[in-house]
């Protein structure tokens, strides 16, 4: 299996496939690459609706160039998990990233929150995430009143006069449960059109079952959520994958 980073070529192929529907288990067999490597590259430029090849490849030329000398970095760097590979951690964080900002997260929020939930003790200060992030610490701050205000991250009292930045447990709960009520609110407007056009038209028709439909599945989405919050607190071992 061939080692190394993707050519030009490699990319405009991955952009073909990504554009006629493959998945990427198929870009990758035509490739002769790992299906993660595929998954990495689609993901960290633009994701699937937006990847295209030479934009990727000159992004990939621009972090190579801004990378640090390795001595440099292993100053700089928090110390990993023993046994954990820190080029795929890194790896992952880019494409967990990534996904976050497809999901409507802005890209320093995304990454805050990628480095809370990557970290074992699911806390840090805001110290640790400019060490980590090398970004100001102005940014931080802005990024974590962000999330504070969706929710997402709380603050809590650490030693000293330090505050850590913490990842609920609970916190998607919190967010399913909050657009599941979205969703009702979008339910109850549409229903509010019904009697405004009158029940017997084509469009108050329409807007009805709109609102059956959402009524639903926000519903289903609130029952799952409830019945499966204590997955959130749970200790169990995770899954070990199957294969690629």
């Amino acid at each position: 299996m061939p080692g190394g980073r993707l050519t030009q070529q490699e990319r405009q192929q991955i952009a073909l496939g990504v554009a006629d529907g493959l998945a990427y288990a198929e870009i990758a067999r035509r490739l002769d690459r790992p299906t993660s490597t595929i998954t990495r590259e689609v993901m960290r430029n633009g994701g699937p609706t937006a990847y295209r090849a030479d934009l990727a490849h000159r992004a990939t030329e621009r972090r190579a160039h801004r990378r640090k000398p390795a001595a440099s970095r292993a100053a700089q760097a928090p110390e990993l998990t023993p046994g954990r590979d820190a080029e795929a951690v890194r790896e992952y964080e880019e494409v967990f990233t990534t996904l976050l900002m497809q999901q409507g997260l802005p890209k320093m929020m995304s990454r805050v929150l990628t480095c809370l939930f990557t970290t074992d003790e699911g806390s840090l200060t805001a110290a640790q995430l400019v060490q980590r992030l090398e970004v100001s610490p102005a940014s931080v701050s802005k990024a974590v009143a962000f999330l504070e205000q969706q929710g997402l991250v709380r603050r809590e009292q650490g030693e000293g006069r330090r505050e850590r930045y913490i990842v609920d447990d609970e916190v998607w709960y919190q967010s399913m449960v909050a657009a599941a009520e979205s969703n009702l609110q979008l339910a109850r407007t549409a229903r509010q059109g019904v009697g405004v056009l009158g029940p017997d038209t084509p469009a108050a028709v329409r807007l009805e079952n709109i609102a059956r439909f959402v009524d639903f599945v926000a519903e289903s989405i609130m029952r799952s959520a409830e019945q499966a919050r204590d997955i959130l607190s749970s200790r169990s071992e995770p899954d070990t994958p199957s294969g690629e």
